[in-house]
């Protein structure tokens, strides 16, 4: 009896006291902020932007998007195959991060687009992974239109400041790791050339798969709530 208790009694515990104890990564771009009156005093909910879905084909040849990866945490970034600058150190810091949860692959979704899609077919995609050592399993090397990769990264995780339109002229070049939480936030923007960032970027993955619903009851009121 005891032997279960201590444990249970334990959980209850963290589950109770531990909401605001591990820091947890911010959201960013905020939407709108709603003000709530009650008993005279105001309480502000900001609504956070949601990234909106978007469907590519993967470096084995499948057409797949984020609606295929309910209850992962999405790790984003951009490059390309032939790059000679900052994309090597950067999707080696990758390679790392899904070392990192190589054993809890069911975790993570790293997805990476490329910014050069009309050299960058799925087959070429599928031998740099080959080369790199990446699995598909939890690892997306992604193409698709660059119209819809450039408008995609602009205005739905929002790595470029600059204006384009996705034309032969346009070009989308950052160093930028973005963490999307299950519900697809924007919960973290991270140096992918920068080995600290990466290491905080591989924290608040785990991190992100403990926090709490926010609107969720306690355990203690889940346990002994009463149901109709």
């Amino acid at each position: 009896m005891l032997a279960i208790l201590v444990p249970l009694v334990g959980y209850l515990i963290v589950d109770h006291y531990g909401r605001d104890v591990v820091p947890i990564p911010r959201y960013y771009i905020p939407e709108k902020v709603d003000t709530i009156v009650k008993n005279g005093t105001a309480t502000y909910d900001t609504t956070f932007h949601v990234v909106k879905d978007f469907s590519f084909t993967n470096q084995m040849g499948q057409k797949v998007s984020l609606k295929d990866l309910p209850g992962k945490v999405i790790l984003v970034n951009f490059f390309f195959t032939s790059c000679p600058s900052i994309c090597p150190k950067m999707m080696a810091n990758m390679e790392k991060i899904q070392q990192a949860y190589i054993k809890n692959d069911t975790l993570l979704q790293m997805v990476s687009l490329t910014v050069d899609p009309e050299r960058d077919s799925s087959e070429q995609l599928r031998m740099y992974g080959v080369k790199h050592g990446i699995s598909p399993d939890n690892w997306w090397l992604g193409t698709c239109a660059k119209k819809d990769i450039y408008d995609w990264a602009r205005n739905e995780v929002y790595v470029s400041v600059t204006q384009g339109d996705g034309g032969p002229d346009d070009f989308i070049h950052t160093e930028k790791l973005v963490l999307l939480d299950k519900d697809h936030h924007i919960r973290g923007y991270y140096d992918g050339l920068d080995s600290n960032a990466v290491r905080r970027c591989a924290n608040d993955i785990a991190v992100l798969h403990l926090e709490k619903d926010k609107h969720r009851p306690g355990l203690l009121k889940r346990l002994f709530s009463t149901t109709d």
